[in-house]
């Protein structure tokens, strides 16, 4: 609700009784002087300085989270950020969720001071980084400047501020307007005592300890509500300025501000940075990690919700880091170790119930590479690839999921990979990964460069040491499926739309290494197997029974035929693989 408007001082009052506070999801202190200053000018003439919303956080709230002081005295190199706030025990506090800028900066302005760094001085130069306060020249006419400003407001250290011999005291610090006990004979005589007179003088002084003191400029809508994801929505809202905000940024604040020995933003970013180095590469977001440690520290809650970020629950992902760290990798080792990339990995999700398997097993990276733990990664990897070939799966309900997947992992005391348990498990919350007749022909129209195309070819087409590069590859060249070479090569007229329809289709599709793939280019199939790519005859038989090539045809005329058998070898294996009945 809205509050009766107060003056500047009024509530700089209210932050030094400690009445308000910087909740941690809020951004470090980033205004320059010339800010501050244009701040002031805009208060002495008058304008508006904006609203400001405040939150009233009741004892309850106030005891799970992190808030911090208003810097007064600012120091860029050994104060630039906020302090911590403890909140007594039992107390609740008002947090500022838009305004604090501004408000750190009229503290700035009235109550400390300002020390940046001065250009060229070297960081350990003790004049390197000088204390200034904010004064305002009181001799200066009253009149718009280039900068768009009125009045003469300036940053100055007390040697700058200081008259010259002989000259009147025209700098007045703007912290003493707070000294002052009245706007007429104390102004007065503080000018005496300055040797300034005259009408101008007076003024300028007077609409300062009214700009201050007297006019009430300060908006303020407050919001009660102790809904914690609901204040910040509200702050999503008010702070993206045209920049899209999202939980997650804010959540990492959070995180941030409650880690203590570690910088979670660091770490954060590092290990997505490293993820996705992983194999051919792939594109985790910081999204993906701040969820897997919800999950992987075993919060009751894994939603993204302000209530599951609380020291408690940051502190117990701080202090498991180390490990949730390793497990991630390893379960991203063992996705690249499928095949899987940026370009082929459709769900980023599907790492995270790894990661916890390996996480409670106690799994180092060994586990990805070792000879006993073959079968299990196995089972993986059948889980994984039905998982993306299934639709939705993945999408809607991911919490929920994911929750229920970590409980039966944990819950597992086989030494195995659950897997049977799991697709029960998933079963019963609507997303079974059993497969109809339906779902079996939608995935045999699966085209190149589709996202479900590489799990079906892996799935169907086993064996393949998919840890090194593999391509997805035209069997018959696309590049020999332009209208012209085909009517050369003999396709009729009539045929020649079906046959360009069908060049992209699942069956004439294999997974063939990047290297005989950029060999293979635009030859024939019937002519590259001929070619010196196998070690022996038994080599070249083995490929094609592999990969359903008997009967290749010698010319790309008899493509359509060739098509529809190996359409039919597609079929049968992956209603193999996936237990659908024939």
């Amino acid at each position: 609700m809205f509050q009766p408007a107060v003056p500047v001082e009024k509530i700089l009052d209210g932050i030094h009784s400690s009445q308000y506070v910087i909740p941690a999801i809020q951004r470090e202190f980033i205004w320059k002087p010339k800010q501050i200053e244009k701040l002031f000018d805009s208060l002495m003439r008058g304008y508006p300085i904006g609203a400001f919303l405040f939150w009233k956080v009741g004892a309850e709230q106030a005891a799970n989270y992190t808030f911090y002081d208003f810097i007064t005295e600012y120091h860029e190199k050994n104060n630039p950020y906020a302090k911590e706030k403890t909140i007594p025990s039992g107390h609740g506090t008002t947090a500022i969720l838009d305004g604090q800028q501004r408000l750190t900066a009229l503290n700035i302005g009235l109550y400390g001071s300002h020390a940046e760094r001065q250009p060229r001085k070297w960081v350990n130069n003790p004049d390197a980084f000088p204390k200034k306060r904010l004064h305002l020249n009181l001799l200066d006419d009253p009149e718009v400047n280039e900068e768009g400003t009125t009045y003469d407001f300036q940053f100055l250290t007390e040697k700058e501020a200081a008259p010259r011999v002989g000259e009147p005291t025209n700098w007045f610090l703007v912290s003493d307007v707070l000294k002052l006990a009245n706007s007429g004979p104390a102004i007065m005589a503080e000018l005496n005592q300055r040797n300034l007179v005259g009408e101008d003088p007076f003024n300028v002084l007077y609409y300062l300890y009214r700009a201050v003191r007297e006019v009430n400029s300060i908006n303020i809508f407050l919001e009660e509500s102790q809904d914690s994801n609901r204040v910040l929505d509200i702050f999503v809202r008010v702070n993206s300025g045209g920049t899209t905000l999202s939980f997650s940024d804010l959540l990492l604040s959070m995180a941030t501000n409650q880690w203590k020995e570690r910088d979670a933003r660091e770490e954060v970013r590092s290990l997505v940075e490293e993820l996705n180095q992983v194999g051919s590469g792939f594109s985790f977001s910081k999204d993906l990690v701040l969820k897997a440690g919800l999950v992987l520290t075993d919060v009751p809650d894994i939603g993204f919700q302000v209530s599951n970020f609380t020291q408690s629950n940051m502190a117990l992902m701080e202090n498991q880091w180390s490990e949730i760290r390793t497990s991630l990798l390893s379960a991203v080792e063992l996705l690249g170790s499928f095949g899987y990339s940026s370009r082929t990995l459709t769900a980023d999700s599907v790492a995270i119930p790894i990661a916890f398997y390996m996480h409670q097993k106690g799994f180092g990276t060994s586990y990805v590479t070792a000879s006993s733990s073959a079968s299990d990664r196995y089972a993986i990897q059948r889980w994984v690839t039905r998982s993306l070939m299934k639709r939705g799966i993945w999408g809607s309900g991911l919490d929920t999921l994911l929750s229920r997947l970590r409980q039966v992992i944990r819950s597992n005391e086989k030494p195995e990979f659950p897997l049977e348990e799991i697709e029960q498990t998933m079963g019963s919350i609507g997303k079974s990964l059993k497969f109809e007749d339906a779902e079996v022909d939608e995935l045999l129209d699966l085209e190149y460069g589709k996202i479900r195309t590489f799990p079906v070819l892996a799935t169907v087409y086993e064996g393949l040491d998919l840890s090194k590069s593999f391509h997805e590859d035209h069997i018959f060249p696309s590049s020999r499926f332009r209208r012209k070479p085909l009517l050369e090569a003999g396709v009729p007229l009539e045929k020649i739309n079906e046959f360009r329809s069908k060049v992209n289709g699942l069956a004439n599709l294999q997974l063939l290494p990047g290297g005989p793939n950029t060999e293979k280019s635009a030859t024939l199939p019937s002519d590259w197997l001929k070619g010196p790519h196998f070690t022996s005859d038994a080599a070249r038989q083995q490929y094609v029974l592999d990969n359903d090539l008997l009967q290749l045809p010698e010319s790309i005329t008899d493509f359509l035929e060739f098509y529809e058998r190996r359409r039919g070898a597609l079929e049968k294996r992956l209603k193999l693989v996936l237990g659908v009945s024939h």
